[in-house]
């Protein structure tokens, strides 16, 4: 069962009262809740025979298949980039992952039902457009073989773009292999934060894909921006976000930038003395709330913003809203296959994950077996909470008498605990409570991770508990 709310339009946002104080005082590092418990929870006792009894299990349901493809290379190396990739320029690289992703494919189609749609499709990377044209019509040939995609009108079928790996002639090549929706990563259009962060890019590749994407009619587009990078300051973003606004992508992704450098080798290219202090990363967000909800944008929540006649908003005002691994989703939930090193699946109660490692990968295929090396069965408290959580982050509410209702349980008593965690936060104006249903507030939607830390069970206690008065 799923409430269905009304959400706050455009107007409404323009009127979010900014405290930068607040802001400031809730501004800890917290899980993106693509998934509940997140990878951190997940562990090794979990392996292949699990996976394969749990797509077995799937078949009861009878949902539909979401599919995801981890294309792990990159012709050049961003140095803010957190993903896991692998940088080289020589594309034969691809013909041997390609043919484990196949012997992935096999492994695990021989456990489904070939009756269930493949409703979603989704490329990321890396760079999928590091792929050959022949090698990208070679991967779909392989994926239509071994699962069946689908030819519906109602399919959601997207993948990640590189605007300087690509031109028109690839997207009429993705758009003939199926594909309807595209992401593009822009980062930033200032030409001395492109050479800070190793990603030159004129602003003339990304409009040309974006003019004929829409003259060959794909049905949304995304651009990828980041907030927080070296020498970006508040001037310079907001005429980024003029030139993006005058492009009018459909959705819009504004990313907050994490340095890492002793996680992530890349960022240590970065110059620390370069990167924008806290206030002016928080003028940044300021300006993009403003300046996006002018422009007629709707905050679906966290960094995502899209057009009130797109399809994320449209699920968001109808309550059917979803997230997965590529954050928010507006298709009916679905079982999700990751295929490829470190892709990981959400199938009937579990989680697997495959290495993050390529040679670990190739290794556990070549011997004959699915590469699953971690993840985890949910435990009824685990499929409760990830219901309040995905609820909470995707209706900006959350309904504890239709939680209750459909868990069998006084949701109330059964999560007391995050009940008196979210007292803090409902002091300091980011939710409000009435009877059973919490509704965020406009200042409590920039910060709706931190309210689902509420009731994440796994999560450190400093940050699901943590009082904002003291911090």
């Amino acid at each position: 069962m799923t409430a269905h709310v009304k959400r706050e339009g455009p107007e409404d946002s323009a009127r979010l009262a900014w405290d930068m104080a607040l802001l400031r005082r809730y501004d800890t590092r917290g899980p993106r809740y693509t998934s509940y418990p997140t990878a951190r929870g997940f562990h090794e006792g979990f392996g292949p025979d699990d996976f394969s009894a749990a797509l077995a299990r799937s078949n009861d349901q009878g949902q539909p298949l979401s599919l995801y493809i981890h294309v792990p290379f990159c012709r050049n190396g961003c140095f803010y980039c957190t993903r896991n990739k692998i940088v080289t320029r020589d594309t034969r690289l691809a013909e041997a992952y390609l043919s484990r992703l196949d012997r992935e494919m096999v492994l695990s189609s021989r456990h489904l039902d070939a009756s269930r749609e493949i409703q979603q499709l989704y490329w990321g990377g890396g760079t999928p457009t590091f792929l050959a044209l022949d090698q990208m019509s070679d991967l779909i040939d392989r994926l239509d073989a071994r699962f069946g995609l689908s030819g519906s009108r109602e399919r959601d079928y997207a993948i990640e773009i590189d605007p300087r790996e690509a031109n028109v002639f690839t997207l009429r090549h993705l758009q003939a292999l199926g594909f309807n929706r595209l992401s593009l990563g822009v980062q930033d259009l200032d030409l001395r934060v492109q050479r800070a962060i190793n990603r030159v890019q004129p602003r003339v590749l990304t409009e040309s894909l974006i003019d004929e994407a829409d003259r060959l009619g794909f049905r949304s587009l995304n651009l990828d921006l980041i907030v927080g990078l070296p020498l970006q300051t508040r001037d310079s973003f907001a005429e980024t976000l003029a030139q993006v606004i005058a492009m009018a992508p459909a959705r819009l992704s504004v990313f907050n930038y994490v340095h890492r450098p002793e996680r992530f080798t890349s960022q240590r290219r970065i110059h620390v003395e370069d990167l924008p202090g806290p206030e002016e990363t928080l003028a940044m967000l300021h300006a993009t709330l403003e300046m996006l909800s002018s422009a007629g944008y709707v905050h679906i929540g966290m960094d995502h913003f899209a057009r009130p006649d797109d399809s994320l908003a449209i699920a968001q005002r109808q309550g059917t809203l979803t997230r997965n691994f590529q954050g928010y989703s507006s298709h009916t939930p679905c079982d999700l296959i990751g295929l490829g090193v470190s892709a990981i699946s959400r199938v009937d109660d579990v989680y697997a994950q495959n290495p993050a490692e390529l040679a670990a990968y190739e290794r556990a295929l070549d011997a004959g077996h699915m590469a699953t090396d971690r993840g985890r069965r949910l435990t009824f408290d685990d499929r409760l909470r990830r219901h309040a959580i995905e609820r909470l982050m995707c209706d900006m509410a959350l309904d504890l008498g239709a939680l209750g209702r459909t868990f069998g349980v006084d949701a109330e008593t059964h999560l007391a605990d995050p009940l008196i965690r979210l007292e803090v936060a409902e002091r300091d104006g980011l939710v409000t409570r009435v009877g059973p249903r919490l509704v965020v507030t406009p200042i409590g939607r920039l910060l709706i991770q931190h309210l689902a830390m509420a009731f994440d069970a796994h999560a450190p206690p400093q940050l699901a508990t943590s009082d904002s008065r003291n911090a």
